[in-house]
């Protein structure tokens, strides 16, 4: 049985932030509307069910437990220190992730390249906490 369709309320609060969020950050939306428009439902969806906009693009054991940490709330984390976006929903004008500051052994890097930043004055708040975020994902693969 497929999930009910998101509430309006949430849809609209989550295109309101992602277009903020690519402000600023420097970003823009994935160029097919379908992309963008999966991940909104899917984010909205989780908002109207668990409360808060988790990364639909990735599998949770525990949602809640996932909510808790924060790492996956959109923004995520790894948007806010990479500028790298799972979800391909902020995206360069090609729709690719930016990939230039990421790890060189991040998956990201290996299935898109290289990808520069074409605005890096804008975006990445949590660029400081980098180390960190490597710490995590090696003793906390999520």
């Amino acid at each position: 049985m497929p999930s009910p369709r998101p509430s309006e309320q949430n849809i609209a609060k989550l295109r309101n932030f992602v277009q903020k969020y690519c402000d600023k950050s420097g970003t823009t939306v994935h160029p097919d509307p379908e992309v963008t428009e999966a991940v909104v439902l899917g984010l909205a969806q989780n908002a109207d069910t668990i409360g808060r906009p988790l990364c639909p693009c990735r599998f949770y054991p525990d949602k809640g437990a996932e909510v808790k940490h924060r790492t996956w709330i959109c923004a995520c984390d790894d948007m806010q220190i990479y500028k790298y976006c799972h979800c391909l929903l902020f995206v360069n004008k090609e729709g690719l992730p930016i990939t230039e500051y990421l790890p060189e052994e991040h998956e990201g890097r290996r299935m898109y390249g290289l990808v520069k930043d074409p605005t890096p004055d804008k975006g990445r708040p949590l660029r400081a906490q980098a180390e960190k975020r490597e710490e995590e994902r090696r003793t906390r693969p999520s």
